[in-house]
């Protein structure tokens, strides 16, 4: 269980990252805070991440920093972590890092929106990066939060277009697997080392879920 008082920096620091999704998602859901694209869902839960920080620091040699689209140079690829929680104290630097993933029906501009299988896609390639992030001493942790207002990739009538080899369904579990599904005409080939299980809660018309390795070493 997560912990916000626990003596060690590093679980408050993850039991935050939980406690500021849960405020954004009941905030979001109850029509406090507007998200119509990822760059919004990422500076609102900045926002609130960076306010909840301070509260987790007991002792006078910690501290945390929040920064978003934290550039990093993975496998030889230069990337930008969505947003890296990073935290200083006496045993050590621990940086947790988050992939962040927004899908709304109506776009920005007030269109319908498609690629419902680019983000079914780019759910689980977030995963594989938080991997990656992790394999490679970027970050300690690693934690996917994603939002939708899309009843049917969480409770499909049917699973029978390709899309669903990236399974997005409450309760769907998957990995270690190679996935090479080839979507938007495009190929794909990553791997996801460890297991995971997606767990969405509703609030209001939208859906969150927060994703992380379920072994005690994995992301």
């Amino acid at each position: 269980m997560k912990n916000l008082e626990a003596e060690d920096l590093p679980e408050r620091m993850r039991a935050a990252v939980s406690e500021a999704w849960l405020i954004f998602s009941r905030k979001v859901g109850g029509g406090l805070i507007p998200v119509n694209k990822e760059a919004s869902m990422q500076l609102q839960y900045a926002y609130i991440l960076q306010q909840l920080a301070p509260l987790i620091i007991f002792h006078e040699d910690e501290a945390t920093r929040v920064e978003l689209e934290a550039g990093v140079n993975v496998d030889g690829t230069n990337r930008e972590i969505d947003l890296l929680f990073t935290g200083q104290g006496p045993g050590g630097v621990h940086k947790i890092a988050i992939e962040m993933k927004c899908y709304r029906t109506k776009a920005a501009s007030g269109g319908n929106r498609g690629a419902t299988d680019i983000f079914m896609k780019d759910l689980y390639f977030d995963i594989f990066l938080l991997e990656r992030y992790v394999a490679s001493g970027i970050a300690t942790q690693g934690v996917s939060l994603v939002m939708n207002d899309m009843a049917r990739l969480v409770n499909p009538k049917n699973k029978s277009s390709k899309c669903w080899a990236y399974d997005t369904s409450q309760g769907a579990q998957f990995g270690p697997h190679t996935f090479d599904t080839p979507i938007g005409g495009k190929a794909v080939s990553f791997r996801l080392e460890r297991h995971y299980q997606l767990a969405w809660q509703q609030y209001g018309g939208f859906w969150f879920l927060e994703v992380e390795g379920q072994s005690a070493n994995a992301i």
